[in-house]
């Protein structure tokens, strides 16, 4: 993996992010909390710049959650939709092979909830795109656990601050963001 990148780097990305995806108003989120902002993944996985760069900090931070664990990732995860985008950069830059995780067993074709090669006791990263309260995450990591994997962490690219570290922690996971709230300005709400 390659070295992580630079704080100006971050602060560009964390810069372009807020000028694509922050809206000001009145939203619902699925943790069916209210918000008087909202971060649009979409506006900013689906940028190849942006999403670039992010795919640089997911890879300089999959590198130091496996230097805490002290032994490799074998491979990543995320969920449709929005998950999907951004586990699959950070494969690409990793090398690391990935595992889309469906909200529900498709009801066609193979039947499946989990997409890619899955190997029982592989430890598992879960990438997320915006957590509020982790429970997306927390679900996923439930699918994946009962497939047999070792889901070690959750990483997400932007941390609300409303509950979502403490809810993966409890889990016994280890939580980490590339970016809160904070970093674009924002007082958690």
């Amino acid at each position: 993996m390659s070295m992580p990148i630079s704080t100006p780097d971050r602060a560009k990305i964390a810069d372009s992010i807020a000028k694509l995806s922050l809206l000001r108003g009145q939203f619902t989120l699925r943790s069916g909390r209210t918000s008087s902002y909202y971060l649009d993944k979409y506006a900013f996985s689906t940028s190849p710049l942006v999403l670039d760069g992010v795919g640089d900090l997911l890879q300089a931070h999959l590198s130091a959650i496996a230097e805490r664990l002290g032994q490799p990732i074998d491979r990543l995860a995320g969920a449709e939709l929005g998950g999907i985008p951004l586990v699959t950069v950070a494969s690409l830059k990793t090398g690391l092979p990935c595992l889309f995780v469906r909200n529900a067993k498709k009801g066609y074709g193979t039947a499946k909830q989990l997409e890619g090669p899955l190997v029982a006791g592989d430890r598992v990263v879960f990438i997320e795109d915006v957590a509020t309260t982790a429970g997306q995450a927390l679900e996923a990591v439930g699918v994946l656990r009962d497939a047999g994997v070792e889901v070690v962490a959750v990483l997400t690219t932007i941390d609300r601050l409303e509950g979502a570290r403490e809810n993966v922690e409890s889990a016994g996971l280890i939580f980490d963001s590339l970016f809160t709230v904070r970093d674009f300005g924002i007082d958690a709400d």
